[in-house]
Parts: C-alpha cells; sequence; structure tokens
C-alpha cells in the first residue's frame, strides 16, 4: 500500500490500521495526504482498486479570509500553530500527536488550504474502476465534517464516523 501522510505528521498511519487495507492495489491518505493520494491516484496509470481517504482536507467552503488567516499564523509563529493543530487534530482523543510531528512547510499548509476537490476527477476514477472509501469524524476540529460528508457522500462510499475526531478515535 502508498500511504501519504497529513500535513506536519509522519508515520501517522499506524493510527489508522483498522481503516487500512494493505495490498500492493491501495493507496490511501490521511488530510492533506487525503489530497496528495488523490492526485496520485488521478494522474498515475498504475493499477489502483481502492482509495482511502481519512480525514481529507477540506476547506473549499471556507471564506478566503480564514484561509489567509491560517497561513498569515502558520507563518508568524509556527511551533504556536502546530501546537494548536495537533489539539484540534486530536480532539476528542488523548493521543499524543507529537510523537509523529514533522513540521510542514508554509507551501504544503497553502496546498492544503486552496486546495479544491473536484467532482468530475472523482467521479473519473470511479469510472475507472477505482473504489474510494472516505471516513470522516464527526467531532472533527479541523474541518466542517457535515459540509466534508455532503460532499463526498453524494459520490463515494462515505463513513460519518461517531464521537471521533480528525484522526477517526
Amino acid at each position: 500500500m502508498k500511504y501519504f501522510n497529513g500535513f506536519s505528521l509522519k508515520g501517522e498511519e499506524i493510527l489508522f490500521s483498522k481503516y487500512l487495507i494493505d495490498t500492493k492495489y491501495s493507496v490511501a491518505g490521511f488530510s492533506y495526504g487525503a489530497q496528495q493520494a488523490f492526485e496520485y491516484v488521478y494522474n498515475n496509470s498504475a493499477r489502483v482498486d481502492r482509495l482511502i481517504l481519512l480525514s481529507p482536507a477540506f476547506f473549499q467552503n471556507q471564506k478566503k479570509s480564514f484561509i489567509r488567516t491560517q497561513l498569515k499564523y502558520f507563518k508568524i509563529d509556527k511551533q504556536k500553530y502546530i501546537k494548536q493543530f495537533l489539539n484540534n487534530a486530536k480532539y476528542p482523543s488523548t493521543i499524543n500527536l507529537y510523537n509523529y510531528l514533522n513540521i510542514g512547510t508554509d507551501k504544503e499548509l497553502e496546498e492544503l488550504l486552496y486546495y479544491i476537490w473536484d467532482k468530475q476527477k472523482i467521479l473519473e476514477l470511479i469510472k475507472r474502476g477505482v473504489n474510494i472509501e472516505v471516513f470522516i469524524g464527526q467531532k472533527d476540529k479541523i474541518v466542517d465534517a457535515s459540509k466534508s460528508f455532503d460532499f463526498f457522500s453524494n459520490l463515494t462510499t462515505t463513513y460519518l464516523i461517531k464521537d471521533s475526531g480528525h484522526i477517526l478515535t
């Protein structure tokens, strides 16, 4: 399986073992990594049977001012921004995400925040035979879970996991 890490994280795939299917024809990604996994599969002609999107970063419903503010605060104080980000990502669990910390770049955060999920590209992948599964935590403090669920559930197999947040626990 090919796996793509979330923003400012590395090695966190162990947290999602119950959702992952480890075959050579599976691709998965968490949050920012879900965006990267999707683009990898879309732009690659290699066989992929299953694409697993774990808490895909979904900000296309946010105002531009929200995105600019996020980028501004990250540039001003990365440590403080990351601390708040990790607290929001782990909620409501008590998992120590610092064990997986790998501070991202301004460019990565910008890519994550400005990314637009394209319905036509999703439908094209499905037409190519890719089974897309999306997992969303109902109590996610990073993205708007209801808007994300509404978007993906109209296109893919989508699971809304009650009482879990961004890291799906």
